[in-house]
């Protein structure tokens, strides 16, 4: 498993607006439900993926990357492994900077499919720990 510097997921983290955040859950007790309010309270647009929504956190959910009519920075992941692959071809296939799987959610595979398509790819970290650390260097 490739790991990023912490200076370059720093940059990257700096110079992201906006972040789409596929698997959201309404729920507010769900890991992604409270990274993506923080991500919120840190100044980044945050676009849900989730097609079982309609809205999550007062914002327009779309059922898929494909649907999203903005330009997407960076695409954080709290899905399956298994989901990824096809996650990270639709982030391959709107032209995103990064793809970043959550801790817990590892795809070395998809991971490397994303760099060969000269994304970066970020797995098994969290996003709100990384930028939370990274935004007091």
């Amino acid at each position: 498993m490739i790991q990023l510097p912490d200076q370059q997921i720093k940059t990257l983290l700096d110079n992201a607006k906006t972040i789409a955040v596929v698997g959201l859950s309404p729920k507010q007790e769900r890991p992604s439900n409270m990274v993506a309010d923080y991500l919120i309270r840190s100044g980044y647009h945050v676009v849900p993926v989730n097609p079982g929504q309609r809205e999550i956190l007062g914002i327009h959910c779309y059922p898929d990357l494909a649907s999203v009519p903005l330009k997407i920075d960076i695409v954080d992941i709290f899905r399956k492994p298994e989901d990824v692959p096809a996650i990270v071809q639709q982030a391959i296939e709107i032209g995103v900077k990064a793809v970043w799987m959550q801790q817990g959610i590892v795809h070395d595979d998809a991971a490397q499919r994303a760099r060969d398509a000269g994304l970066i790819a970020i797995m098994d970290r969290c996003i709100k720990v990384d930028h939370a650390f990274l935004s007091r260097q």
